[in-house]
């Protein structure tokens, strides 16, 4: 097949398509970060109570997915993605009217069902209509776009909020969405290469399992667990290290640290270039590896020395993470959608995991206890990167015994 090639009127056409849904869901998605000690004081609740209205969303969308990318394998990618962002944004507006906290969390949990839509899909979506050649590339600028919107989207949210209020502020997120769902679909072609299904439950369910049964798979499916689960452990509580003395930053000036995130954007474009010059394998390591060295030099007791280790940790986090949810859309040879959901699940799974664990080894540990986790997950990470070498290297041996035991 000739699928979309780099270089070509279209190809642009879809990127920018892309990189404006991937901000317009991950806008949505953690705008309320930085709102959380508003809502402490509005609806005189608790810090722990807040954050629900964020890992609440997290938890259903990473469950969402996993039932988006079977429907979209029976209806189609383009519809369900449209849908998503619009009534995701509608949602948002409506976010902004809440006239309590816990109608608040109930927007918040369908946002998290209906942003579902859009990542399970898009991933699939380019893995069919991209040349193979070109899929690195798009897949970069799609990831660029989910880093500019979850910085923007805190950003905007805590800039808003202090001139205005936070309801100003949902509700421009919610109207920006809008115009980005309305490019979205003006822009986006039809699938080509999409071939639906009749609905069978256990026609994929059974190729969900197929999908964990691959080893390659699964190893990549780990890999973004915890490559997430390391991101969030450090940028949960790197604020509360920031806050305490030497530094004793305020919240305002905490919340700028998000810009870091648009390194990502840097490192997910240029992603494809080294790829196509060095090897998936080859660059997963050397993303791994600066990732467990930003890490460790976050232990340094200066602010430059934090903001540097941060900075080279987000790097390899967004090279990593674009080389391992494109691989996951080349590996798999049937129900795309399923597999990207697959890794996204695990992906954000980590978020709640790694976030959570990570609160334990700070109140025994502090700092040194978050960072010592993090290594941890990131070996692991190492130790999965070598497999998957390991197993691309003999891939006819496994493809024949897999075949075997089919």
């Amino acid at each position: 097949m000739n699928g979309i090639q780099q270089g070509t009127n279209l190809f642009k056409k879809v990127n920018i398509a892309f990189f404006a849904a991937g901000f317009n869901t991950f806008a949505i998605l953690y705008c309320m970060q930085p709102l959380l000690p508003e809502f402490s004081k509005i609806f005189s609740i608790t810090p722990a109570e807040a954050s629900l209205s964020l890992s609440l969303t997290t938890v259903v969308l990473a469950i969402s997915m996993l039932f988006f990318g079977s429907i979209s394998e029976v209806w189609g990618r383009k519809p369900i993605m449209v849908y998503s962002m619009f009534i995701s944004s509608f949602l948002c507006i409506l976010t902004a009217f809440s006239p309590s906290f816990e109608i608040l969390l109930i927007y918040r949990v369908l946002i998290g069902v209906t942003l579902a839509g859009l990542p399970s899909i898009a991933m699939a979506y380019l893995s069919e209509e991209m040349d193979p050649k070109s899929l690195g590339k798009a897949m970069g600028l799609y990831i660029s776009g989910n880093a500019t919107g979850a910085v923007f989207g805190r950003v905007f949210t805590g800039v808003i909020t202090d001139y205005f209020s936070w309801q100003i502020a949902i509700l421009g997120v919610g109207l920006i969405g809008f115009i980005a769902t309305m490019y979205f679909q003006r822009s986006l072609p039809d699938s080509k290469f999409f071939k639906p299904r009749l609905l069978n439950l256990r026609s994929l369910s059974n190729s969900l399992i197929d999908h964990l049964k691959d080893p390659m798979l699964l190893a990549l499916f780990f890999i973004g667990f915890l490559l997430l689960g390391s991101n969030v452990a450090l940028f949960n509580y790197v604020g509360y290290l920031l806050m305490s003395e030497p530094f004793s930053y305020s919240h305002a000036t905490i919340g700028w640290l998000f810009l870091i995130y648009l390194i990502g954007v840097v490192s997910s474009t240029i992603n494809a270039k080294l790829v196509r010059s060095y090897g998936k394998e080859k660059m997963l390591v050397s993303y791994f590896t600066l990732a467990i060295v930003g890490t460790v030099c976050t232990a340094i007791p200066h602010i430059i020395g934090i903001l540097l280790g941060l900075s080279i940790f987000i790097f390899g986090f967004f090279g990593a993470h674009a080389i391992a949810s494109s691989w996951v859309g080349q590996r798999a040879t049937h129900d795309k959608a399923q597999a990207s959901s697959l890794y996204l699940f695990l992906y954000y799974f980590g978020s709640s995991v790694g976030g959570t664990v990570a609160g334990f080894f700070w109140s025994r540990y502090e700092w040194h206890g978050v960072i010592g986790m993090v290594v941890i997950f990131l070996m692991i990470g190492f130790a999965l990167v070598a497999s998957l070498q390991y197993m691309q290297k003999n891939h006819v041996v496994l493809k024949q015994q897999w075949h075997s035991y089919k």
